[in-house]
């Protein structure tokens, strides 16, 4: 008889049964525990804290605490094996996942659809009444994919690695599970999703291996209509499911309901809608056409490859600010500091450069090897290093679409950030490092606007395939790195200024 450990998970109030000698990584993954690097131990983002039991440590955890935080019971969990009995303390606290509640023009029909943003992070299920566009009931998860890594690239790698199916199954059967819970989901006749091209892929069954190189171009970017049986769902035989098309490459088809959210493809003056992630989309255009693309910004906004960085929950230090020559940190939820999200820290990089901690080209100042913040939270040099890289990813490519369209920054009427980050990002820090190099005054965060526009799709049946089709025919993607100034554009991007 094999010897089983019970687990309990605070504070997430979970409590399991595993084999002795099992993987950590394993037992944990069926949680909603993220493994931002695959299991690779090469980051601290599935640090647990050890409250009863022992977990023994390796070269790599040893590597990724200081003493100080070893002593305090912080392990690695993709590099640990279940010994005995553990009670551990989860640093992955689930987080905010951002919804949308807007008015939407309605085209009364009889019944339910369900609209699905499939986020590389969350998962966000609304059903919602055909007749007058109310939400009836709305669910919400993490992307059970991230058990193989945080980002597109890493589930990519793992996809190529023959893990194909499993991320296939995984999303699959987790949607159907949400789906399951809803009330009322007998009278569901339409189910539409939004995702980025690497989700469009992996749910549909479609090969990533041509997104893993250059030129990042899919095998194909239509719509999948399936039929619910197909993916084990349980739904009226006459139900459709519709994964919208992609916008372009590796710009999928939640900003493709960004542009529909946000109405600049039928705007007369000049706008652009970024998705700050890691995968950073970027479209710039008004009525006469649109102009699209992704640029690798790299983790660091939504706290990966940061020391201590961490998603925007529980005891993450969210907002910076000066006040007299002194930092104001704001902490999430009525815990103290652990970490540091991604609106944190470009507020921080911002207060330092206010307060000259950091120099103009990014480099502490006075020989310090750190930034402290608030209760032992800290950003080091190469986590300022990561934001830079990640902030000059963003401007370089708003500016050279805005080049490419024919004109500059100046042009641009208004600047839409989506998703949760650009919605609680300070657009002042932004502009003070050189993130959004226009006029605050001009910058918009709108939401979750691939909820929205993916709703807006799903209430108005008579205008679904023109205005889609009509988005897609005024459409162009651009590669930036075949762009012969790119290079030059990002490096001149890397420092930090002020206003």
């Amino acid at each position: 008889m094999t010897n089983k450990a019970r687990i309990e998970l605070s504070p997430l109030g979970a409590c399991f049964e595993t084999d002795v000698g099992a993987s950590l990584e394993t037992a944990l993954a069926p949680y909603g525990i993220e493994f931002p690097c695959g299991g690779g131990g090469t980051c601290r983002g599935c640090r647990v804290r050890l409250i009863e039991g022992s977990l023994a440590v390796g070269p790599q955890t040893q590597r990724a605490f200081t003493p100080d935080e070893l002593a305090a019971g912080w392990r690695l969990a993709c590099q640990a094996k279940v010994e005995g009995p553990l009670t551990l303390e989860v640093a992955q606290w689930a987080s905010p996942v951002l919804g949308d509640d807007s008015r939407l023009v309605v085209e009364p029909s009889t019944g339910t659809g369900i609209a699905i943003d499939l986020g590389t992070t969350t998962l966000v299920v609304q059903l919602v009444d055909l007749a007058n566009g109310k939400v009836l009931a709305v669910r919400t998860a993490l992307n059970p994919q991230a058990a193989h890594g945080a980002d597109v690239m890493s589930r990519i790698s793992f996809a190529l690695d023959g893990g194909s199916q499993v991320l296939s199954g995984a999303i699959r059967n987790t949607l159907g599970e949400m789906i399951a819970g809803l009330p009322g989901s007998e009278s569901v006749r339409t189910v539409m999703i939004v995702g980025n091209t690497v989700m469009h892929h992996l749910f549909c069954g479609i090969d990533v291996e041509p997104l893993a190189h250059f030129p990042f171009l899919p095998l194909t970017e239509g719509q999948q209509d399936l039929a619910p049986g197909s993916l084990g769902w349980d739904l009226p035989p006459q139900a459709r499911v519709h994964f919208l098309p992609c916008l372009g490459g590796l710009v999928g088809s939640d900003v493709l309901a960004g542009v529909v959210a946000t109405g600049m493809a039928e705007s007369s003056r000049l706008c652009a809608l970024i998705d700050l992630g890691t995968n950073g989309e970027i479209v710039v255009g008004n009525a006469e056409r649109l102009l699209c693309a992704s640029t690798a910004a790299g983790p660091a906004f939504e706290g990966g490859r940061i020391r201590m960085g961490m998603r925007a929950s529980a005891g993450a230090i969210a907002r910076v600010g000066v006040d007299q020559g002194q930092l104001q940190c704001l902490v999430l939820g009525d815990e103290a500091a652990r970490g540091i999200c991604g609106s944190g820290l470009v507020d921080a990089a911002a207060a330092g450069l206010q307060l000259g901690a950091i120099a103009g080209n990014g480099r502490l100042t006075g020989g310090a090897k750190v930034f402290p913040l608030l209760n032992g939270v800290s950003i080091t040099q190469a986590d300022i290093r990561e934001l830079q890289l990640a902030k000059a990813a963003i401007a370089a490519g708003l500016r050279i679409l805005t080049r490419h369209w024919g004109a500059d920054l100046d042009a641009l009427d208004t600047v839409y950030l989506a998703g949760a980050f650009g919605n609680y990002l300070n657009v002042m820090s932004a502009r003070s490092i050189g993130l959004i190099e226009v006029d605050p005054g001009r910058v918009k965060p709108v939401g979750n606007t691939a909820l929205r526009g993916v709703k807006m799709h799903l209430l108005t049946a008579s205008q679904r395939d023109t205005r889609i089709s009509g988005i897609l025919s005024r459409t162009e993607h651009l590669s930036l790195a075949a762009d012969p100034r790119f290079e030059e554009i990002f490096v001149d991007c890397l420092a930090f200024v002020d206003g």
